[in-house]
């Protein structure tokens, strides 16, 4: 579906006109927004905008990575979108040709964000807009739209830290790596984002940019306080997951200790029992009247005798 707003030199809006017909001339700037596009609509893309075919293809092929590139007459942006769905991160991609007198958007799946800034271009509240102003609104918005997400795996992480519902350190390392993959794919999100707001701020051929450096400057701040949030949750869950191994190898030496004092009680009476359980015949204490309460006697002391002996070593602490 192809949708059309013209906004003419008397700032009134137009939205009922045909994108097979139209007439840019007749319009101060227009905004005509791709959403989910079929093969016919598509081709308005080279047909009526006359757009590079390299930057049609990377419309057409979804996830390219975050990035600007300079045509002749527009500039072209692909940035992502990104939602959060049964702990997985979903990428999208919605790309811009920002011209002085036109913004084009285009995207596969439906976009809250172009949708939000759409519905306040409709309300007419659009005295000084032009299309890179709609650029900074859209692009403002899939940006603040990365904070909840970061702010649930934090709130996933202190969960974890925590542990107040007792549960099993297998369950905690399985959420613990599915968090790190998330903020993995964030990262790869983030980043290429921050650099392209950096590209943009010290560009020279974006001059309506320049004019509002400090809007697109604010969402730079906000891409390098994700960046720095993202990099500190992963070592924060290197951390957890470091604690974690450390526990259950102080937990395992802890088994391994006991085990061996166990062992270590049991060897000398083993070795008494061995003795005595061989089969030769001139074994004067087999056949002594007393020998066998006085072996069990001597296996006792020396096994008390060996549990207090590794008890005032400090074995048990």
């Amino acid at each position: 579906m192809i949708n059309f707003i013209g906004i003419t030199d008397s700032n009134h809006l137009e939205t009922e006109i045909s994108i097979s017909n139209i007439n840019f001339s007749n319009y101060t700037w227009v905004w005509v927004d791709f959403n989910q596009p079929t093969d016919e609509e598509i081709r308005h893309l080279a047909d009526t905008f006359k757009f590079h075919p390299l930057a049609i293809e990377d419309c057409i092929h979804r996830l390219q990575r975050p990035k600007l590139d300079y045509y002749d007459g527009y500039t072209f942006f692909v940035t992502h979108l990104v939602r959060e769905k049964d702990k997985e991160i979903i990428k999208e991609e919605l790309n811009f040709f920002v011209g002085e007198n036109f913004i084009v958007t285009y995207h596969h799946t439906p976009s809250q964000e172009v949708y939000q800034v759409w519905e306040r271009v409709l309300q007419k509240n659009i005295e000084n807009w032009d299309p890179f102003y709609v650029f900074y609104r859209t692009l403002d918005k899939i940006v603040d739209n990365y904070f909840p997400i970061i702010y649930k795996i934090e709130d996933d992480l202190n969960k974890i830290e925590d542990n107040i519902h007792r549960k099993s350190m297998n369950f905690l390392m399985n959420e613990l790596f599915d968090i790190r993959q998330m903020l993995l794919n964030l990262m790869h999100t983030v980043n290429p984002m921050r650099d392209v707001l950096y590209r943009i701020l010290n560009s020279h051929r974006l001059s309506k940019i320049t004019e509002r450096r400090e809007y697109f400057s604010d969402i730079y701040d906000h891409l390098l306080k994700l960046s720095d949030a993202i990099m500190s949750d992963r070592e924060l869950t290197a951390d957890i997951r470091d604690s974690y191994l450390s526990l259950n190898s102080y937990q395992t030496n802890n088994v391994m200790k006991v085990l061996t004092i166990i062992t270590s009680i049991f060897a000398p009476l083993t070795f008494i029992a061995g003795i005595y359980g061989m089969n030769f015949e001139n074994m004067p204490e087999l056949t002594w009247k007393y020998g066998y309460f006085l072996t069990l006697g001597l296996m006792g002391i020396m096994g008390v005798s060996m549990f207090i002996w590794f008890m005032r070593r400090g074995w048990f602490k």
